[in-house]
């Protein structure tokens, strides 16, 4: 009689430890929480840092002329009055222009 018990309570205690290592919610997905968290706070992080670049931009672009003057002449080719805009090509590997003239 003991022995059947022990047997009920070995394959009991099996059933228990097989739930908790690959049943749903146990340590295999802990596990897997634990890597998309890690995963996560890595994404925060260089939203974060971007969040904060974007920012100081902002507050630059608002405190100054000198940054809007930066933007405008760079990303829209501005210049003031009087000055001269020299644009230099640099040659593309793939051109066969000699230098000799031929």
């Amino acid at each position: 009689m003991l022995r059947y018990v022990a047997l009920i309570l070995l394959i009991l205690l099996i059933a228990l430890e097989i739930k908790l290592w690959a049943g749903e919610g146990g340590m295999r997905d802990v596990w897997r929480l634990e890597q998309r968290l890690a995963e996560q706070k890595i994404e925060n992080q260089k939203l974060k840092q971007r969040n904060e670049a974007l920012s100081a931009e902002v507050q630059d672009l608002k405190s100054g002329k000198d940054a809007i003057e930066e933007r405008a002449r760079s990303e829209l080719g501005l210049i003031k009055p009087g000055e001269v805009f020299y644009q230099i090509v640099e040659p593309q590997p793939g051109d066969k222009k000699s230098d000799n003239g031929n």
